[in-house]
């Protein structure tokens, strides 16, 4: 009799979980995006932490900056970088397009006889063409309006995204222990020695992509100096901060400077492409394997792996943090799941 009750009661609690279970499932895919906002600002709050820390260990005479002061000094010299950044692209920027909205007619016409010399050109409609043209340089404002109404739309979750991030990185501390605190006692220590080396190992990963964008931004400014690009030196700040998004920064700027070297001539928009074709295989073949795989120990397939899935899954947030992540998976499964001869110390 006893054996049937504790029987059903099992099959009750059984019963109960798979319902929580289910709730829980079905509450995280309506808040999905929060929850991916949360855990996007948690991975940025773990790789900025060491940055954090170490200027919070400077001192003026006796006085010390702290974690508060630390935090503040970051957010100034960003938004500075950002300000000054605008303050020396913007206005020429600015000046030749207007320039260009009144040469629209004549540029239209230079870029169609151009066009009239390619190969197959004599079957595209030259007339239709003309009035396209025509009609998207007039919109040209109307466009740029709503590029901007978009990205002030975005502008909030940008926002509440550095907030939650300089949260994190405040009371990360407070939350980390409360997350251990759901593990039994006899685990909780191995749990805490692994997620702690995994945040060692992505810290390192931001060190690598700094390296990476550094290489990138000053070899791309030495290059449209020397072809005379426009905005040289901007474009050049510019492709080397893109290159933080994977995949994504580097088709935007390969896209933005092919772009604005054929305003002048196709040999310069010739040599750009030569440039990112050399850059690509340089980064891909040697850069990368020595500077991301020492830096993070990870083999440059999980890289490109854990590439696609995080653009998948989403989109531009995921590909941010999705080596960091594959850095948090590949410790988590070398502690619990890869079977290690403790005398030698290999792996079966």
């Amino acid at each position: 009799m006893t054996d049937r009750l504790n029987t059903r009661h099992d099959h009750r609690r059984d019963i109960l979980f798979a319902f929580a279970l289910a709730l829980g499932c079905y509450l995280a895919w309506l808040l999905r995006d929060v929850l991916v906002m949360l855990y996007v600002s948690a991975i940025f709050a773990v790789v900025l932490t060491p940055i954090v820390n170490s200027l919070a260990k400077l001192h003026i005479g006796r006085w010390q900056f702290g974690r508060g002061v630390a935090i503040l000094l970051l957010l100034v010299t960003v938004a500075g970088a950002l300000v000054a950044f605008g303050f020396l692209a913007i206005p020429p920027v600015a000046r030749d397009l207007e320039q260009f909205s009144g040469q629209a007619p004549s540029r239209i016409a230079e870029l169609l006889a151009r066009v009239q010399q390619l190969p197959l050109a004599g079957r595209v409609n030259m007339a239709e063409l003309t009035s396209k043209l025509q009609a998207y340089a007039s919109q040209s404002a109307g466009y740029a309006l709503v590029a901007a109404g978009n990205w002030a739309g975005n502008l909030f979750n940008i926002i509440t995204g550095i907030v939650l991030t300089l949260y994190f990185i405040l009371e990360g501390d407070h939350a980390y222990a409360w997350f251990l605190s759901f593990i039994a006692p006899d685990s909780r220590q191995r749990l805490d020695g692994a997620l702690r080396r995994a945040g060692v190992r992505m810290g390192k990963w931001l060190l690598g992509q700094a390296t990476l964008m550094l290489i990138l931004g000053v070899l791309s400014t030495v290059v449209y100096v020397s072809l005379h690009i426009r905005y040289a030196y901007a474009l050049g700040v510019l492709t080397g901060l893109l290159n933080f998004i994977p995949v994504l920064g580097a088709a935007i700027t390969i896209a933005l400077v092919l772009l604005v070297a054929a305003i002048d001539s196709w040999g310069r928009v010739l040599g750009v492409a030569i440039f990112y074709f050399l850059y690509i295989n340089l980064e891909n073949s040697i850069l990368i394997p020595r500077i991301m795989k020492t830096r993070v120990n990870l083999p440059g397939l999980a890289i490109l792996v854990s590439l696609l899935i995080g653009f998948e899954l989403a989109g531009v947030l995921g590909g941010l943090v999705a080596v960091p992540t594959a850095v948090l998976v590949a410790v988590l499964l070398d502690e619990y799941l890869v079977w290690k001869d403790v005398e030698a110390g290999t792996t079966k």
